[in-house]
């Protein structure tokens, strides 16, 4: 074995290791601080205290307390934020990307059967798929759509099912399933990065200048946080999608996808409305049904 292959190969056992650790950090985080938020008792007579609840954890309680006001000047120097995980997952994933995919792009990436392009081009087109649907998904949560729940959700489903059929068109089936994952991936990525941290360290500094912050920057950061909170079950299915072929090379993976996309999201829905003691236990129902659905529609029409 080459040396170079040899490094390349521990470079690949490394990164998904590390890769695969700090992604449940991150969903871990996500999932933990939603649940808190909605779990927090909110009617509470006090101008400083948004909130407050109760938590164990090995055997001992702690009062947890949102509030309304910035913290004591010498807590904000001991702030604990939450952004590595997702930095270090963006970054293992897109260096497997390059060390994987992209330097294999000729045999993982172009199916001449699907579109004959160069490796170069494949790589190219990948790229601008990532940056382009960011692009347009950071417009459309700054655009007055972001207003309207059912009519945001509904162009968000809109392009993912263009994304994930026009993906198919260029690439071969695997790295086109593969290609969605990334896409949300990044997405959420750059919210952590470009929204919710700038966000924060705006609210941080202004309160450490004793000054007033804009509370739109908290519900923007929040925001974007849920976004994430509800891609996250289909992002982690496209992550383990290399283990399920008969869906990954499937005549119609692209819908399947789509479909796998909503119901997962019918089923985050059910565990966020859980958590506010809102029991819709029909959504759980039903995004169970509609898998056992899929399941068999996926059998019947098998290729």
């Amino acid at each position: 074995m080459e040396i170079l292959t040899y490094i390349l190969k521990w470079s690949e056992v490394i990164l998904r290791w590390s890769h695969v650790l700090f992604a449940i950090l991150w969903v871990g985080n996500s999932f933990l601080f939603n649940y808190l938020d909605n779990k927090l008792n909110k009617e509470i007579k006090n101008e400083d205290i948004d909130g407050e609840g109760y938590l164990m954890h090995s055997g001992f309680f702690y009062k947890l307390t949102r509030l309304k006001k910035s913290p004591d000047s010498t807590y904000l120097n001991q702030l604990v934020i939450f952004k590595w995980q997702s930095y270090l997952t963006f970054v293992t994933g897109i260096l497997l990307l390059i060390v994987i995919y992209y330097y294999n792009a000729g045999v993982l990436m172009v199916d001449k059967r699907v579109l004959v392009i160069s490796p170069i081009t494949a790589i190219l087109y990948s790229v601008l798929t990532m940056i382009l649907s960011w692009l347009i998904y950071d417009f459309l949560c700054k655009s007055k759509l972001i207003k309207n729940d059912f009519l945001f959700l509904s162009v968000m489903l809109i392009l993912l099912t263009i994304i994930s059929f026009g993906l198919t068109k260029i690439f071969g089936p695997k790295f086109a399933f593969l290609s969605v994952g990334l896409i949300i991936g990044s997405n959420m990525f750059a919210n952590v990065f470009t929204v919710i941290i700038p966000n924060q360290m705006n609210i941080i500094n202004s309160s450490k200048k004793s000054q007033q912050f804009d509370m739109s920057l908290s519900l923007a950061a929040k925001q974007r946080s849920i976004h994430n909170n509800y891609s996250t079950f289909l992002v982690l299915f496209i992550m383990l999608s290399g283990h399920f072929s008969f869906i990954v090379y499937h005549k119609y993976n692209w819908a399947i996808l789509v479909l796998i996309g909503i119901i997962s999201g019918l089923a985050r829905h059910y565990f966020n409305l859980r958590g506010r003691n809102i029991h819709k236990i029909s959504f759980l129902y039903i995004s169970i049904i509609a898998l056992m659905i899929l399941a068999g529609i996926i059998f019947i029409f098998k290729t």
